[in-house]
């Protein structure tokens, strides 16, 4: 709304302006078209501002965890741990008992712990594998592909990059060819099991 607003009919209006005399139709015509674009700028402002609550209301609840509205919490006597819980009745807290992060919002289980609630589909765990068949499982969004967590993705990359190194592939040289996706693996899975046999 900071830019400048075209009235509608400018040019009959202008046409219109060096006229003395106005028939009513004439004046009636243009204040019905006013009214229909005040009408119109009064709307879109409006639904602006609903845009706007609805963005601040969901970033209150998200880091309080509760409504703002006072009407919206109950008025009962079940507030005795109102401090404590979400407007779902989910603690604020982490569900672990010596864990004492604060819970994400719609769960009772922190970042950390979010792999022990049974219903959450959004996170799977880090299938790095650290130590004679072990894997990290640190929650990772389930879309990151591969599943590593951002620690095991980055030595995943240097396995990988040494890899290429052994079978003569430079990848940051850009004078020789992209290597072959089967020559790749197949020095990636040679590299995994003799770091598993040495393991053992």
């Amino acid at each position: 709304m900071a830019d400048s607003i075209t009235i509608d009919g400018t040019d009959e209006d202008l046409a219109l302006s060096k006229s003395d005399y106005l028939s009513r139709q004439e004046v009636l015509r243009r204040r019905s078209r006013r009214v229909k674009q005040l009408a119109r700028l009064y709307k879109a402002h409006y639904w602006s501002l609903m845009e706007e609550l609805k963005r601040k209301h969901k970033e209150y609840y998200w880091l309080y965890g509760k409504s703002p509205f006072k009407e919206d919490e109950k008025k009962n006597g079940e507030q005795n741990d109102e401090n404590n819980k979400l407007g779902l009745g989910f603690q604020l807290k982490c569900q672990i008992s010596d864990c004492k992060d604060k819970a994400m919002a719609l769960t009772r289980f922190c970042h950390k712990h979010t792999l022990k609630d049974t219903n959450q589909m959004l996170y799977r765990g880090c299938n790095f594998p650290i130590k004679s068949g072990q894997l990290c499982k640190k929650p990772i969004l389930r879309s990151i592909n591969p599943p590593h967590c951002p620690v095991h993705a980055q030595a995943a990359e240097k396995h990988l990059q040494r890899a290429l190194k052994r079978a003569g592939l430079n990848v940051s040289s850009p004078s020789k060819l992209a290597p072959k996706l089967h020559v790749v693996v197949a020095e990636y899975v040679r590299q995994i099991q003799s770091k598993r046999r040495e393991a053992q």
